[in-house]
């Protein structure tokens, strides 16, 4: 059973180690059904475009982040392109897969947009 937003902004990143294993595609299938993220081909990394208002909002929302992912200790791919569009990506690198990790940043993440 997959986690709604609400259970997941209550929960902290946990360090994954090289033995764990990367959620199953199905696992990503349903995280992803119930979030506007979307999964890569290979069901190893999701992603989910914002577009801001302007330059400095979108450099403002990439402070967000990164304040949040440092906090979390899980970090993702962070891209700026077309001054004002961030792309989002996110991998449990340590597993070369998806963890619940990833879908807690997510959560907190979109949560950034609510305030």
């Amino acid at each position: 059973m997959v986690e709604q937003g609400s259970e997941l902004m209550k929960k902290k990143c946990v360090s994954c180690e090289g033995g764990a294993s990367a959620l199953s595609k199905e696992e990503v299938r349903e995280h992803v059904a119930v979030s506007q993220w979307e999964a890569s081909d290979d069901y190893r990394s999701i992603h989910r475009r914002f577009e801001l208002k302007n330059f400095m909002a979108a450099i403002r929302f990439i402070n967000k982040i990164a304040e949040i992912a440092e906090s979390e200790n899980h970090h993702p791919d962070i891209h700026l392109t077309n001054y004002r569009e961030v792309l989002i990506e996110l991998s449990t690198h340590a597993i070369g897969g998806l963890s619940e990790n990833d879908f807690i940043l997510s959560t907190k993440i979109d949560a950034l947009l609510k305030k």
